[in-house]
């Protein structure tokens, strides 16, 4: 250590003797300034010297640092001037990487290597949305971590992470980011171009997006992509037209139901049986059936791929869940729903009122004619 350096030691105990918080700043400036000075030089005895020095300076600017906007601004110019370096004293980073001020815990969060996947875990499960964010936003993270981040489910930080390349994501959660971008149209197309993204989930993806975002999947895809992409919308098209959009006769299912209505036949288990077996024009004519309205109005609702608008004559019919879950799945020739979409659609259907379902399915209904 050198004669400077031995002063500045002298000085520090000096200052926690004092206790004084103005003594205690103007001091960690000074350390961390000449810790900086020579960084690359230190040995690991050196460094956890200064990082017990400087960890007990930021103790007592903490505490002046919760009513002084000045302590605040040290501590973040502290926290900016070590987060790049590789051999920053260890303690001082985990203890600024843990402050609820984020302007504070910032520059370490996104750029310290002195964070470990541990720590980035517990702060990822502890803190708030600008804590996740400024995680998500580090040049690597390993799955471990980003599981963490997305558990806490903020549409922000799914949105760091779909665009941050030096993201590794777990199955499991690219399924939660292609979950919440079913409805956000920008995160959409930043996961859709990841080369990560598994095939099952990218056809997922596809499968819920409207024209405009394939579309803009397509002209931001890499050249590695492109082919992929586009071959999975053709399968997804093609896919849907064959299960929802072919040729169908419903005048015989028509003379079935109003035959099941004459005998007084036609209720909600006979369209929960038929919904069960995907007896597609029968469930599709009870329905129309139950609710009041025409083959007319249920059929485009049915080979739509979203839900929405299915749930209006469910409701105007008053059906219980378990028969509206069933008509949701019959509109595919084979395989089930997600839980997570018919979790969402559930919640959906719950806050519908019928009186505004049939409102709705009245309004289809004179359109439709």
């Amino acid at each position: 250590m050198t004669k400077a350096g031995l002063s500045i030691i002298d000085e520090v105990e000096s200052a926690l003797r004092i206790g004084s918080p103005e003594k205690g700043l103007a001091t960690a400036r000074r350390v961390t300034e000449l810790f900086l000075s020579s960084a690359g030089n230190f040995d690991d005895e050196q460094i956890a010297l200064f990082d017990d020095v400087l960890e007990r300076l930021i103790g007592t600017i903490e505490l002046r640092a919760i009513a002084d906007m000045g302590a605040r601004i040290a501590l973040a110019e502290i926290s900016a001037q070590l987060a790049p370096v590789a051999q920053a004293p260890p303690s001082v980073i985990r203890r600024l990487a843990s402050n609820d001020e984020i302007r504070i815990a910032g520059p370490v969060l996104q750029e310290s290597a002195r964070l470990d996947d541990g720590e980035l875990v517990r702060i990822a499960s502890s803190k708030g949305e600008s804590h996740l964010l400024a995680i998500a936003g580090r040049w690597w993270l390993k799955e471990i971590v980003t599981d963490a981040l997305l558990a806490r489910r903020y549409p922000s930080v799914s949105r760091r992470l779909a665009a941050n390349p030096g993201a590794r994501v777990s199955g499991g959660g690219f399924a939660v980011i292609v979950g919440q971008a079913e409805n956000d149209p920008e995160l959409a197309v930043s996961v859709g171009v990841r080369v990560d993204l598994p095939s099952d989930l990218r056809r997922r993806l596809l499968r819920s997006a409207t024209d405009a975002v394939r579309a803009r999947l397509l002209s931001r895809a890499p050249p590695h992509l492109f082919e992929e992409i586009r071959s999975a919308i053709a399968a997804v098209t093609i896919g849907v037209e064959r299960e929802m959009s072919g040729v169908r006769d419903f005048e015989g299912a028509k003379r079935a139901i109003a035959g099941l209505k004459a005998t007084g036949q036609l209720d909600e288990a006979a369209l929960l049986g038929f919904a069960r077996q995907r007896r597609y024009e029968e469930t599709v004519a009870t329905l129309a059936a139950l609710s009041g309205s025409t083959v007319d109005v249920v059929r485009p609702l049915m080979q739509s791929v979203r839900e929405d608008g299915l749930l209006v004559p469910c409701k105007a019919a008053q059906l219980s869940w378990e028969t509206t879950g069933a008509v949701l799945e019959s509109r595919f020739a084979t395989g089930a729903m997600k839980p997570a979409d018919l979790a969402r659609a559930q919640n959906h259907f719950a806050g519908m009122t019928t009186e505004d379902a049939r409102r709705t399915l009245r309004f289809w209904q004179v359109r439709a004619s």
